[in-house]
């Protein structure tokens, strides 16, 4: 294949645009923050069911709590009821006075047993909320701190995202000053090898950076100014320059 020694010179500069894009390609992929997003978002997924369980457990000992309060009172009207009853002295029989007053003691077992309910529903509710709280403000945190590297995750992407395009723009400039055949094959061997050419300089090619040996650089110093030479050891485009040591 030829070449104008000018066009394949510019191969040099588009595989150092083709570099930076590389670099800007690895960066988006490695940011910190994905990795510190990621690691919040599974922290987070692992607490809200956490924290649901605690919410609807404090929940339901609300309700509990509720009903056995209301069980109390009612047993406690029932207990004044009959207490005013005994007191108001209409009760005529001693069968029917003993049997009022088994009932207002029977009344008042119960609401000490009922009472004894809500305060343990009290405590079990108490501590309940101690530690949904504590779940709650761990789960604020670790929201808070997700949006905080989302941010800077956004800010990175978008400074990449800047030089990214500054690059591509670079490099649509420069593929037009290249002829196609030249940059179809410079375009096979990036994908290839990653670097599609590489400058010989001092007498080494600087993409394996293996010294070429006598007959390579006289087989070199003898081509045609626009032949188009490929490095013997990686098989890049070889690009000679002012620097070459030919």
């Amino acid at each position: 294949m030829k070449a104008a020694p000018e066009a394949q010179k510019r191969l040099l500069e588009l595989a150092k645009l083709d570099s930076v894009l590389d670099r800007l390609a690895h960066r988006r992929r490695t940011l910190p923050e994905l990795a510190e997003i990621d690691e919040l978002s599974g922290r987070l997924a692992r607490l809200v069911p956490q924290v649901i369980a605690l919410e609807t457990e404090v929940s339901d000992l609300g309700r509990d709590q509720t009903k056995a309060e209301s069980d109390v009172e009612a047993v406690r009207a029932r207990a004044d009821r009959d207490q005013k009853r005994l007191d108001s002295g209409q009760v005529g029989s001693a069968k029917d006075l003993a049997g009022l007053q088994s009932e207002i003691a029977s009344l008042q077992r119960r609401q000490g047993d009922l009472e004894e309910v809500v305060l343990e529903i009290m405590e079990r509710r108490e501590s309940a909320e101690e530690k949904l709280a504590k779940l709650v403000a761990e789960r604020d945190e670790i929201s808070g701190g997700r949006a905080d590297a989302e941010d800077r995750r956004d800010a990175g992407l978008a400074e990449i995202d800047k030089e990214h395009a500054q690059a591509a723009g670079g490099r649509s400039g420069l593929t037009a000053d290249i002829p196609a055949d030249l940059l179809a094959l410079y375009e096979k061997l990036r994908g290839q090898y990653g670097v599609g050419a590489a400058m010989l300089h001092g007498g080494r090619c600087q993409g394996c950076k293996v010294s070429l040996s006598i007959a390579d650089l006289n087989r070199i110093r003898s081509a045609a100014h626009d032949e188009v030479i490929r490095c013997e050891e990686c098989r890049r485009i070889l690009v000679r320059t002012a620097e070459s040591g030919l």
